[in-house]
């Protein structure tokens, strides 16, 4: 059940200054929006959005990580993404006033910053440096749902799942050619992110790890070539 806390002002500024779209605001500015926000705890696996329910509060990920899912009539889960501390969801209910868009759960425990759409909107409009941080936020977005279109349209399912290895890998990197993903995601996981079945998971990790690619190494997995990688999508998107 989600626990709504009280903190300081100098504590709302230094944790919401590790959101991305707020890290170049000034401490003013910083205090301004932490005055508007609320603080709730989430136990992992707790339910924080519902997909078309009609709450509008848009949430900082202060500590903690959160996972976006859609689940089709017949059920099937898809993964949309997952978020990590310093990332923000819920903005567009917020800003278009459309129900929502998907179901987000605690994957850790949480600690959110929650900001009614009003307020939220306020900001933007009397803010240029928040209007501008949220502008690149959403042309990122768009960006990055193109990117994954063209993967779902064009690649085949083994591509599809090197190039969801490389974007964790990316964010995960322990060297110039080296990452470890850890906890590594389960083959079910990686399936649902690229629309696929466990087993074809399976047998592309087998594969790259025969070629020495990845490594698993307990509940780590571990990117032993990520130029190499990265090549492999590369060469099916036509190098872009």
């Amino acid at each position: 059940m989600a626990i709504t806390r009280q903190i300081s002002v100098e504590r709302a500024c230094a944790m919401l200054s590790t959101i991305k779209e707020f890290r170049a605001l000034s401490s003013t500015d910083l205090a301004e929006i932490g005055s508007a926000c609320h603080w709730r705890r989430y136990d992992e696996g707790e339910e924080i959005i519902r997909f078309h329910d009609d709450s509008n509060s848009v949430f900082f990920i202060a500590q903690g990580e959160i996972r976006v899912t859609y689940h089709s009539l017949s059920g099937h889960e898809v993964i949309l993404c997952d978020l990590p501390t310093g990332e923000m969801f819920g903005e567009l209910t917020a800003i278009d006033g459309q129900s929502r868009s998907a179901t987000v759960l605690a994957k850790k425990n949480t600690l959110l910053a929650c900001m009614t759409a009003a307020d939220f909107m306020a900001a933007i409009f009397s803010n240029p440096d928040v209007a501008r941080a949220i502008l690149k936020r959403l042309v990122g977005e768009v960006r990055r749902l193109t990117d994954r279109v063209y993967d779902f349209s064009t690649l085949a399912v083994s591509n599809r799942i090197q190039a969801e290895l490389l974007r964790i890998a990316k964010k995960n990197m322990t060297g110039s050619n080296t990452a470890i993903i850890s906890p590594s995601p389960t083959h079910f996981e990686i399936a649902n992110l690229v629309s696929t079945h466990r087993e074809a998971v399976t047998r592309e990790l087998s594969s790259l790890t025969k070629e020495k690619v990845v490594q698993r190494k307990g509940h780590d997995l571990h990117i032993l070539d990520v130029a190499k990688l990265a090549d492999k999508v590369n060469m099916v998107r036509g190098g872009i």
